[in-house]
């Protein structure tokens, strides 16, 4: 991934898919991996919080040790759960 933008969106839209579906194990494995780019590849230190409004979504991030954010528009970033809750039978829950 080649931005950290880029790595946040995908990291978010699955977070907000595994916090929706917590016995989803691809979700889970998938937000696990995304996590894993916004350490390794862009050495975010952690995820320090994450706020939405109607309109955004808000990521709190530590990188070297400072605090920064990132904010991401609502629709874009709840498409994929929008998705997945109007036709759940194309994406059945994978328990562990």
């Amino acid at each position: 991934m080649k931005s950290l933008q880029d790595a946040f969106y995908n990291w978010l839209s699955i977070k907000v898919v595994s916090d929706a579906r917590p016995n989803d194990k691809a979700a889970k494995e998938t937000l696990e991996h995304f996590e894993l780019v916004l350490k390794e590849d862009h050495k975010i230190d952690e995820v320090v919080r994450l706020e939405y409004n109607e309109d955004l979504y808000f990521v709190y991030y530590l990188l070297n040790g400072e605090e920064k954010s990132m904010r991401f528009p609502k629709d874009l970033i709840d498409f994929m759960l929008n998705a997945i809750e109007r036709e759940p039978d194309k994406y059945p829950i994978i328990e562990e």
